[in-house]
């Protein structure tokens, strides 16, 4: 995923204007993940992450238990390209239900303990974009403990004029095999999961869906060292390969912290 409050209502609010985003959404499943990216001066970062680890997340912790959030993550960008004009945090955040979002981040202070002035982070950094997904998919190494595996993500953007089919396919033929690979040691990856892109969408917007995979270090992250007898689905690549308008965008990304409703 700490988005303030005014974007937690204000964005929120124009986003539900655009009329064509229900249809994208499962029926059984009508949760809306918000990818919020900042840039912070190096300078600010140990101010930033104290404020939104310690007083933020006492939000998160609440609406956890309030149920009105789901997931909340905090991600620091590792290396990138053109950083003093890149974000180089990256929060996620999950709702069941967007229009109740509100309800996260009401009684600020009386819950976070501390006045607007010393937690706040919007003076410290800038949000240089925002996206509204739907997850999709997701497994993980049956041997895995996310407390302690799951400690780096590689993000996959990709971009094509057939999301809905790229989901199905990677459902199909990557899904099977990497959970399969992660359970019987062929790869380093803890765990895998996808995403569609809601909004925004245009010739500008560079991706259309994500993958992700987690990593227990960044050496694995960097360099994933696969085991030499592993047979890839390659009929299943290179159907997904087709219909991928160009070659995908890959960010890796330290976790700082994680808050989640239990599984």
């Amino acid at each position: 995923m700490p988005l303030l409050a005014s974007f937690r209502i204000a964005c929120i609010t124009s986003f539900l204007i655009f009329f064509g985003f229900q249809t994208k959404l499962a029926a059984q499943d009508q949760s809306i993940t918000v990818y919020q990216y900042r840039s912070v001066p190096d300078d600010k970062i140990e101010e930033f992450i104290k404020r939104e680890t310690t007083y933020w997340s006492k939000l998160i912790e609440k609406a956890v238990k309030d149920k009105t959030i789901t997931y909340w993550a905090l991600l620091e960008k590792v290396g990138g390209y053109d950083m003093p004009n890149s974000s180089n945090f990256l929060f996620v955040n999950t709702f069941p239900n967007i229009d109740k979002v509100g309800e996260v981040f009401s009684n600020i202070e009386a819950i976070s303990g501390v006045k607007m002035q010393e937690m706040e982070t919007y003076s410290m950094s800038t949000t240089t974009s925002q996206f509204f997904l739907h997850q999709q998919n997701w497994v993980q190494d049956a041997k895995a403990d996310p407390s302690k595996d799951f400690n780096y993500v590689v993000m996959n953007y990709q971009n094509t004029n057939y999301s809905d089919s790229m989901i199905r396919l990677e459902k199909k033929y990557w899904q099977p095999f990497i959970e399969k690979a992660m359970n019987n040691n062929q790869t380093p990856q803890m765990a895998w999961g996808n995403a569609t892109v809601l909004q925004p969408m245009g010739d500008d917007i560079k991706f259309t869906t994500v993958s992700y995979d987690l990593f227990k270090n960044l050496q694995d992250a960097l360099m994933p060292q696969w085991d030499p007898k592993t047979v890839f689905p390659a009929k299943g690549l290179n159907m997904i390969n087709k219909i991928a308008m160009n070659r995908r965008g890959i960010a890796v990304y330290r976790v700082v912290k994680v808050i989640s409703a239990p599984q």
